[in-house]
């Protein structure tokens, strides 16, 4: 499997074993870009992805 890093929050999906967790990353390709966004990310920005705003366009995320 090759290596995934959230690119909005930095996480690295690194050697995760839990199957349910490999497969909540969520992979968007864009301009010939892969990007990826990790299962927090993706809940957060569900809408705006469902909605296909640019990323830009994304309200910041809430610590």
């Amino acid at each position: 499997m090759t290596a995934a890093i959230c690119s909005r929050c930095g996480a690295d999906r690194g050697a995760e074993e839990n199957p349910a967790m490999v497969l909540a990353w969520v992979s968007e390709r864009e301009g010939g870009m892969s990007r990826w966004l990790c299962p927090r990310c993706a809940r957060d920005h569900v809408r705006d992805i469902e909605g296909k705003l640019p990323p830009e366009f994304w309200v910041p995320d809430r610590d």
